[in-house]
Parts: structure tokens; sequence; C-alpha cells
């Protein structure tokens, strides 16, 4: 298989909530990137691919509250991969300081980052 991805993923176990249409579900994440998030599907919730959601996440033991409005990208019986389409500033940083130090690679992480704003534009 073609591994595509331009941007590292890490491991990351933690809640979130789903919103689309004026519903919530809870979900756990699985992974993350700067461009990307792979969840569990929640129960009840059946998504069209490409069909846009909000994803909600509260770091464990914090208070810190990320938002990321993305679009379902993939999809399986048991996961959703989302790929980011806005994130506000206060998140993005939180969400860059969560895979810099899960990756332990500062300059690659600046490389991504760089990518993606290219990628943006």
């Amino acid at each position: 298989m073609d591994n595509r991805r331009k941007f590292s993923r890490i491991l990351f176990d933690a809640n979130a909530y789903l919103a689309q249409d004026g519903k919530t579900w809870r979900t756990t994440i699985l992974d993350l990137s700067l461009n990307g998030v792979l969840i569990n599907l929640c129960d009840g919730f059946d998504p069209k691919l490409h069909s846009e959601v909000v994803l909600e996440l509260i770091l464990p033991d914090s208070e810190v509250e990320l938002v990321i409005h993305a679009e379902v990208v993939h999809k399986t019986s048991e996961h959703l991969g989302l790929k980011c389409l806005n994130i506000d500033v206060e998140s993005i940083s939180h969400l860059r300081r969560i895979i810099e130090l899960n990756l332990g690679d500062a300059e690659l992480l600046n490389r991504e980052l760089a990518m993606l704003i290219v990628t943006e534009d």
C-alpha cells in the first residue's frame, strides 16, 4: 500500500466530542497529526464521506480544549479519518506542542508545519 501521508502521526488516546447538524457524540481519539485525526466511530453516527464535523478534544488532566473543524475523508466500520479544515490559533498551538513532545524532533515538526502552511495557501 502506498503511504501518502505527509504529516507524522502520533498515537494519542483521549476522549473527544464530535458534532454535526446540532447533535453531539462522544468518541475516542486514536491518533493525531497536524493535518488530521483518526477516531473511533461513534455509536449512532453515520456520516457521509466529505461531510463536515467539529471535533472537540479536552486534554486529559487539564482544561485545555482543542476545537478542530474537519472533513470526513476515511470511514470504516470502526474508525473515521478526519482532515483538518480549520483550527484556531490556540488549538493549533496546543496540537503542535502535543506532537512535538511525542515526536521528540522539533525540526521535523517545523518542516511539517511549514508544509501545512504552504499546502493551505
